[in-house]
């Protein structure tokens, strides 16, 4: 079993969650004014997100109740006046971390905004890789206020406001807690079949292989090929699929296509499948996702 942690603040009063009362909300959207940016505002009781990834960054300052964070080490616990910091493509899952939920309000920037802010600031050793952030739970209320204020400012179409909030904010969790990533580079041919069987997914996305046709194209065998896999990306092939077009539901949802299809480019079997997984891993249904994304 991985350790449990509990961030300061997490004894807290569940308070005032938000606009549904005391039942689940949420809000996923993008601010057109704020390119390379999702937000996510909610409440969540009995919603338990599966193991999951993003292509880009997830900071969570967490208002009110607990969230317990799933993560390869372990599981954080984060309370009011906690951030979680999430880099891309690391597997994690989420639930409430007691009987009443959290709530929370996220920011989602991409991989290029959270570049560009790290090359403006010039103190996370940039230069070395890739920047990230070294730790995924912190309690800092400020830079928790500030997310929560980023938030605000998208809503009342202040752009001006919202991008310096974002900016600051950025920038303050990058100095205290940022640094370069190690280069995850394939060593051995187990970690060099996981990633050639990733690719063959993505190529085959709508129609992929069973486990046994995909480790016979790879010469191995499928308990090698799946332990292999698993130990790469976090999740076995079949998770890492289905998380996979989610993203690609995702893209073309927020460009404008409708759920059903969004559901069969993306490979589910019907738009009641894509409804299922969708709102398991992004927190909202597609139809609602697709209200606030698309321009």
């Amino acid at each position: 079993m991985g350790r449990m942690r509990v961030a300061p603040g997490s004894a807290g009063s569940a308070g005032s969650a938000g606009p549904a009362g005391g039942g689940e909300w949420a809000r996923h959207w993008r601010y057109a004014r704020l390119p390379g940016l999702e937000l996510l505002r909610a409440r969540y009781v009995g919603h338990e997100f599966p193991r999951h990834t993003h292509g880009g960054y997830v900071l969570g300052a967490v208002t009110a109740g607990v969230e317990a964070v799933g993560l390869p080490g372990g599981t954080e616990c984060a309370g009011p006046g906690s951030v979680v910091m999430i880099n891309p493509e690391v597997p994690h899952t989420a639930r409430a971390g007691r009987p009443d939920g959290w709530a929370y309000a996220t920011l989602y920037p991409s991989a290029e905004l959270v570049a560009e802010v790290a090359a403006e600031s010039g103190d996370t050793g940039r230069d070395r890789g890739t920047v990230g952030f070294r730790r995924v739970l912190v309690h800092d209320p400020e830079a928790g206020r500030l997310i929560t204020e980023v938030h605000r400012a998208a809503e009342q179409d202040d752009p001006l406001a919202a991008d310096t909030l974002l900016r600051v904010v950025l920038a303050r969790l990058l100095r205290d807690h940022g640094g370069p990533l190690p280069e995850r580079v394939p060593r051995g041919a187990g970690a060099r079949n996981a990633e050639r069987a990733r690719l063959l997914l993505e190529e085959r996305m709508t129609a992929p292989p069973t486990l046994e046709e995909l480790a016979a194209e790879l010469g191995t065998g499928t308990f090698a090929l799946l332990r292999a896999f698993r130990q790469r990306y976090g999740m076995p092939p079949h998770a890492w699929l289905t998380d996979r077009r989610v993203r690609r539901a995702r893209a073309l949802l927020a460009a404008g296509a409708r759920p059903a299809e969004a559901a069969a480019a993306a490979g589910f079997t019907d738009q009641s499948h894509l409804t299922r997984h969708f709102t398991r891993i992004v927190g909202v249904p597609p139809a609602a996702y697709r209200r606030a994304h698309a321009h």
